[in-house]
């Protein structure tokens, strides 16, 4: 085996996309970015990104309007790029952990493809494409938009201090579920607030099944996390976090004034919560751990979609 194989230096990470378009076709001198920015791993700005449409489409319902296409792609260009700054970040902070972890001693950063001083530079070139992004919307928007990377900031350090790091990511990926509806009210409004508070317990329970991949490595490592702490109990803990997810996503649809589209939403997106829960276990397989991770995208979706649906019913 040659150094470069050694070092992964052209070897997709192993919760990559190893068949993504942009890893296959991107230069061999941009891949470390396109790794360290998670782009061969679209799930997590899909993560990102869904509480933001789910709390746009939900406000046009409320309001009776037609979905703003141009906030949703506001928003798409905004997860994409601060999901990419975030994991940088996190990469930078976690490098030294992540050299001891099987599943990502081969991180950019944790490998040496990457030095520190350039990673920096290039979480600070994402981070002005989204704030671009986010002075495109009103005042309330942005003044709210500028409280959320004291939440970033303190994640990547969580783990080593509390065994919910899980929640300090949740309070950080969920806070589109605010942003999306703020940009079309101008005010915040208790479905946001539900909605916020479903996405929090959503992004508790998909990051512990995600969790379960290094249960092992992280007791080694000291590295602490909801899979570690619920154990045994995981399948329980993760019903039970999806559970209140879904009851808060119900009553944000209620408040608005429901709809057969936006229920029909809700019902979907209980519907594949409680499938995962069903394969969700203290044993749960890598593969399959990293697969049920990934479809929370479709779970995102559906709920979305159904608020989306609902808001172009509302046109007829």
């Amino acid at each position: 085996m040659s150094l470069t194989q050694e070092r992964g230096e052209d070897a997709a990470l192993p919760d990559s996309q190893k068949d993504h378009p942009i890893w296959r076709h991107a230069p061999a001198g941009l891949r470390p970015y396109v790794q360290l920015a998670r782009l061969d791993r679209p799930v997590g700005w899909w993560l990102l990104l869904l509480p933001c449409w789910e709390s746009s489409a939900l406000a046009s319902a409320a309001l009776h309007q037609a979905p703003n296409l141009r906030h949703l792609a506001l928003f798409f260009t905004g997860a994409v790029v601060m999901r990419g700054a975030g994991s940088a970040y996190n990469d930078y902070i976690d490098r030294e952990i992540d050299a001891k972890v099987e599943r990502t001693r081969n991180r950019p950063l944790a490998s040496g493809r990457v030095s520190p001083r350039a990673a920096l530079w290039f979480i600070v070139a994402q981070c002005l494409v989204g704030l671009f992004v986010l002075l495109s919307f009103n005042g309330y928007t942005i003044a709210l938009g500028f409280l959320s990377p004291m939440i970033v900031l303190v994640y990547p350090f969580a783990k080593r201090f509390t065994s919910w790091p899980q929640a300090i990511l949740g309070f950080a990926f969920a806070y589109g579920a605010m942003l999306g509806w703020t940009a079309m009210t101008g005010a915040l409004a208790a479905p946001a607030l539900l909605l916020y508070a479903s996405c929090i317990l959503w992004t508790i329970g998909f990051d512990t099944i995600y969790a379960l991949q290094d249960v092992r490595d992280d007791a080694i490592a000291g590295v602490r996390s909801t899979a570690r702490l619920f154990g045994a109990q995981v399948k329980r803990a993760v019903g039970g976090l999806y559970a209140g997810s879904v009851l808060c996503a119900a009553l944000a649809t209620h408040m608005i004034g429901g709809g057969f589209f936006a229920w029909l939403g809700v019902a979907a997106y209980a519907t594949h919560l409680a499938w995962q829960v069903s394969l969700t276990h203290e044993d749960t397989p890598p593969q399959t751990a990293l697969m049920l991770f990934r479809s929370n995208r479709d779970a995102g979706l559906l709920l979305f979609g159904g608020f989306f649906l609902q808001s172009l019913a509302y046109l007829f």
